[in-house]
């Protein structure tokens, strides 16, 4: 008897893997930035539960903000697209409250650029090439 499907397999590796990448990528972003900052002694742990806060709005109100904002973002030519994400991160920092600051808010917009950009190298480079071989198994 199987525990577990290919398909669970495959979200949970897909999690584990953009959890683990996104977090040294958030991190990196944030050594960058003096308006960025991770205030806490295990900063890698609250860069993972910021990560995993992001996944999660990611997945359940950005698909909603894209569907509302399709108009603006068609008028700006996909800009409006870098706002939700700054919007996502900024969520992400009220959620997480003194553990996560980000202090400027153009450089929040840059900084949404830089992990857009990211992640499409993360998700291109690395996850589909491992859910692809995962799923030939």
């Amino acid at each position: 008897m199987k525990l577990v499907t290919k398909g669970k397999f495959n979200l949970l590796l897909e999690f584990i893997l953009y959890s683990v990448l996104y977090t040294a990528a958030f991190m990196a972003v944030e050594s960058m930035f003096n308006s960025f900052e991770i205030n806490s002694e295990h900063n890698i742990i609250i860069a993972f539960i910021a990560i995993v806060i992001i996944y999660v709005l990611e997945k359940v109100l950005k698909p909603i903000l894209v569907t509302i904002s399709t108009p603006i973002t068609g008028i700006t030519f996909g800009l409006f697209y870098f706002v939700i994400n700054a919007f996502i991160l900024k969520l992400t920092d009220w959620i997480m409250g003194p553990k996560l600051d980000f202090t400027d808010i153009w450089i929040l917009f840059f900084i949404s650029i830089i992990l857009a950009l990211l992640n499409l190298l993360i998700e291109k480079l690395i996850i589909e090439p491992i859910i692809r071989k995962a799923n030939r198994k």
